[in-house]
């Protein structure tokens, strides 16, 4: 199975072109959170639409406060994809999990306490072969440019530990973009922009056949 992952396009979606694969998977932050225009969501629905994959699936980043209302008004937030927030997908004997949270940001979206971070990250099942967050783990490409701190989540980290999913994908820290491995788990930050918010790198490709990743050519 052919996976195609991108994060964090920031309403540059376009600038991708076209992509093909099985699955098209968007780590978050699609939309631009300074304007919070819907606009945004619905031309990456359009755009999802249009790509050639048998399945779409999508979770939420800080930036995407018009999804969030969404899910907050019980409004489908997609047509043309399927949205994960805390819950499984199953496709083709492969169990993909999807859930947007993250620590520290607590004026943006999908923004949780401590507390509350450890039981989403609980619901995370046993058997998950493909784990989909925006937040990476602790330590593990989540630092910025500076280098000085690491944004990702702790509790992410102890929960990946014990369910070992075959790949953890996410986004969030664009300068951490990157692939690394610790001898279960290959994860992948997917982040596609610079700094400016221009698209500056190429979706990742994964196949689960034989376990490979790779950015696109």
């Amino acid at each position: 199975m052919r996976l195609v992952v991108v994060s964090d396009t920031h309403a540059r979606h376009e600038d991708l072109g076209s992509l093909e694969g099985d699955v098209l998977i968007h780590c978050g932050d699609f939309c631009n959170g300074l304007l919070k225009d819907p606009r945004d969501l619905e031309g990456l629905d359009f755009w999802f639409g249009k790509q050639r994959f048998e399945l779409v699936l999508c979770v939420g980043g800080n930036h995407d406060f018009v999804a969030e209302d969404r899910v907050r008004n019980g409004e489908s937030v997609f047509r043309n994809a399927v949205w994960l927030q805390d819950t499984a997908h199953v496709h083709q004997g492969i169990t993909f999990y999807g859930s947007p949270w993250l620590p520290h940001l607590r004026d943006w979206a999908f923004y949780l306490p401590p507390e509350e971070l450890r039981d989403k990250w609980s619901m995370i099942p046993d058997h998950t072969d493909v784990l989909i967050t925006h937040t990476p783990p602790f330590g593990i490409l989540d630092q910025p440019r500076s280098r000085q701190v690491h944004c990702g989540c702790r509790h992410l980290l102890e929960r990946v530990d014990v369910v070992k999913p075959r790949f953890h994908l996410f986004g969030h820290t664009h300068a951490s973009a990157g692939l690394q491995e610790n001898g279960f788990t290959t994860f992948v930050n997917a982040s596609l922009v610079d700094r400016r918010y221009r698209v500056a790198r190429s979706p990742v490709r994964l196949d689960l056949d034989d376990g490979t990743a790779s950015r696109s050519q």
